[in-house]
């Protein structure tokens, strides 16, 4: 459906708003609705009632139509709320019914606008219904939301700001998670400190799902040797403003042969990180033989680093990774049996293999662009970057966090002299696990940043980000978990708000999305001073049975995502499974002008990325289809057989992808087959260049790279090659 369409006429008595309620619940959602008429069944009267933005209900192309919400009881009426789709009303009216069949206008005849629609009214009614007589589109009535707002409402989540303020410090405790040295503790007992973290995850059970964290903080200064061993959900990071003011002597390494049932890969090498630090490593070559979700960042490698785990000869060991950024590497870097890594904005002296998907954008010293053979993508920079935030600590001993200001076309790292802003730790509120969504909505409400220290954060409210320019960043994969259903993080339309280093774990009952930015339908204009989202992690399914519809909506435009994982898991501390963690998609992007820079998205149940705005621009994409399709007939999609991994909407006229691999693994169900992998218009602005296809292990088929172009894998059958379209069109 065309996303112009024409202006209707007409008198409007609502007001339009970016903002409104962002924190209410509406008396309407999750309520029964019913509808003159749908579409289709994929466009029912209940989706415009259940709080997801990216559902809608959609008449058929008639007038008139309505759609009315049983609230239960009678209620005072206040305010109703409609994000009508592109098809919107020309002529429409609200009204209640104390029965359903007798219904009284609250307002005039009133003009819709396509985006998000405010009208303040005056009623009460136990059904309340849009009736509209005139459509503005050849299409039906179509409303991703019909919100209901009145005296029973529940009141915004974030507190008011009056009251004691919150207290903050420039030198805060950190919790008992994180361990802080300096150069004159010694080396013996740095050991210890980190043999200790590791030692307790040795080939454990557990460690994968578990509630440990740790974070080993250095202070400015050179250390002696030190061997890090990195496990699971722990973070080396140095307390410098630049990576050289902390050197490290010795390793931060991870290899394979230390994890529970599967001793002999590093593909489960998850949940750790790198950052801000030098290393001169010992015998002269550092291992980061690691997967998803294990950054490094802002890091200078004085010498050699391989990716790959210390058995990977003959093809024993497997990793599948990965992401450097900002960082500097004096030697070689060898991927070995790195199935695909992105690098970005980096230096390093030279690079050494590839198995299905290198992808470079801004490194200085890269490989050329030769994909497929080998397999290589490079772009010379990357469009807009602004580097993730870091804590460091000044020459008075204080806590500061740096902002690095945002580049345009940058290649290279930022530092030594990175531009940006500095902001002292007495502005930012320090979550502990122990905090209460409430609590930490206050710090919010008080105009603070917020810093989340290790550790399980339970959220009975939804988080809301509503001021400008707002840091809200973590230490050591702090873990949000909404429960009852709420989103766990909200973002607000507004300039310039920095989210990373958090990790969302979906809670039992199911949520609609873990976390949005902006509002879906309102447009603004965000380039100078976009939104970032920079390490964020999502996991349906891990120490609990958590569900979520979407994990990740994006409506703001020129968002920045900078590295995240949305996970459906394929495995977890407690069972998962095609009914258990149940999953849509991972990332919806109604936004316009989003770029995304290192996307990985994997096994969720239909589309697992859907890119309905326009200009969208993605440098690597990862992907693994769900391994636990129980049959073919429960994974039919509107176009075939099952649900492409990366879904550019059908109106959308310009979007480019760069170095993108989609994988599957039916391992429950082998015939199961996905028609494939990539689905975007036909289109001259819509550029897909280096994107293949694999059948890991020879289980399952994609029948084709993108639309009906690429051939299908298997390929040969028998043989785990990949399918490759070097560019489409």
């Amino acid at each position: 459906m065309s996303a112009v369409l024409a202006t209707a006429l007409g008198i409007t008595v609502a007001a339009v708003t970016t903002n409104a309620s962002a924190a209410e619940t509406p008396i309407s959602q999750g309520k029964p609705a019913t509808a003159s008429s749908v579409e289709s069944g994929a466009f029912t009267a209940g989706a415009a009632v259940d709080g997801n933005t990216g559902t809608r209900w959609s008449s058929t192309f008639a007038d008139p139509q309505w759609l009315q919400v049983d609230l239960g009881s009678t209620q005072s009426i206040s305010r109703v709320e409609l994000n009508w789709e592109a098809a919107y009303a020309s002529a429409f009216t609200i009204q209640t019914s104390a029965n359903g069949t007798r219904w009284t206008n609250i307002t005039p005849t009133t003009v819709g606008k396509a985006g998000l629609q405010t009208l303040n009214v005056s009623g009460s009614g136990r059904y309340v219904r849009m009736n509209g007589t005139t459509r503005a589109t050849p299409y039906g009535y179509s409303l991703w939301e019909f919100q209901v707002f009145g005296a029973t409402t529940n009141p915004p989540t974030t507190p008011p700001t009056t009251g004691p303020a919150l207290p903050t410090s420039d030198t805060p405790d950190f919790g008992g998670n994180v361990r802080i040295f300096d150069p004159g503790t010694s080396a013996a007992t740095i050991q210890t400190a980190v043999d200790s973290a590791f030692n307790a995850q040795l080939r454990s059970p557990t460690a994968q799902f578990g509630t440990q964290r740790h974070v080993f903080l250095f202070k400015p200064g050179t250390y002696g040797r030190v061997w890090a061993n990195v496990g699971f959900y722990t973070t080396v990071a140095g307390l410098g403003l630049n990576p050289d003011d902390v050197t490290i002597n010795g390793a931060v390494n991870v290899d394979s042969g230390w994890n529970y049932g599967d001793e002999k890969n590093a593909t489960q090498n998850f949940w750790r990180s790198m950052e801000n630090l030098s290393i001169v490593p010992e015998g002269g070559t550092n291992r980061w033989a690691v997967s998803q979700a294990a950054p490094m960042r802002r890091v200078h490698i004085k010498g050699n680093l391989t990716l790959a785990p210390s058995n990977q000869d003959n093809g024993q060991g497997y990793s599948s990774g990965g992401y450097l950024a900002d960082s500097i590497v004096d030697g070689t870097i060898s991927s070995g049996s790195q199935q695909q890594w992105y690098t970005r904005d980096s230096k390093v002296g030279r690079w050494e293999g590839g198995v299905w998907n290198m992808v470079f954008s801004g490194v200085q010293g890269a490989p050329g662009n030769a994909f497929p053979n080998p397999p290589h993508t490079t772009l010379a920079t990357t469009p807009v970057t602004r580097e993730k935030p870091f804590l460091y600590i000044d020459n008075t001993g204080k806590y500061r966090v740096f902002v690095p200001a945002l580049r345009r076309n940058s290649a290279g790292a930022s530092w030594p002299n990175t531009a940006g802003t500095s902001i002292p730790m007495r502005e930012f509120y320090v979550a502990k696990p122990t905090d209460s969504a409430a609590r930490i909505n206050q710090a919010l409400a008080q105009g603070l940043n917020l810093f989340f220290t290790p550790g399980t954060y339970s959220l009975n409210q939804t988080l809301q980000v509503t001021r400008a320019n707002t840091v809200v960043t973590g230490i050591g994969y702090p873990t949000l978990i909404p429960t009852g259903g709420v989103e766990a993080l909200n973002v607000a339309d507004v300039d310039g708000v920095k989210v990373s280093g958090i990790t969302f774990d979906a809670g039992t009952t199911n949520s609609p999305t873990l976390m949005s930015v902006g509002r879906a339908g309102v447009h603004t204009d965000h380039a100078a001073n976009p939104i970032s989202i920079q390490d964020v992690f999502f996991r349906i399914g891990s120490s609990v049975q958590g569900k979520a519809t979407t994990t990740l909506a994006v409506h703001s435009d020129d968002t920045i995502i900078d590295h995240i994982w949305a996970w459906r898991a394929d495995h977890g501390g407690a069972p998962t499974g095609w009914t258990v963690n149940t999953g849509d998609t991972g990332l919806i992007v109604n936004g316009d002008d989003v770029l995304a820079t290192g996307l990985f998205v994997e096994h969720y149940q239909k589309y697992e990325v859907i890119w309905n705005g326009n200009r969208g621009k993605t440098i690597f994409f990862q992907n693994e289809k769900p391994y636990d399709v129980p049959n073919q007939a429960a994974w039919i999609g509107p176009r075939g057989n099952g649900y492409a991994a990366y879904k550019v909407a059908d109106n959308v006229t310009e979007h480019q992808l760069w170095g993108g691999g989609s994988y599957s693994f039916f391992n429950v169900n082998p015939s199961v087959r996905v028609d494939r992998a990539f689905e975007v218009p036909n289109r001259s602005g819509v550029q897909l260049r280096s994107i293949l296809t694999v059948s890991l292990g020879d289980v399952g088929t994609i029948a084709n790279v993108v639309n009906d172009t690429g051939g299908s894998v298997p390929n040969p059958a028998g043989n785990t090659t990949p399918r490759n379209v070097v560019a489409y069109p």
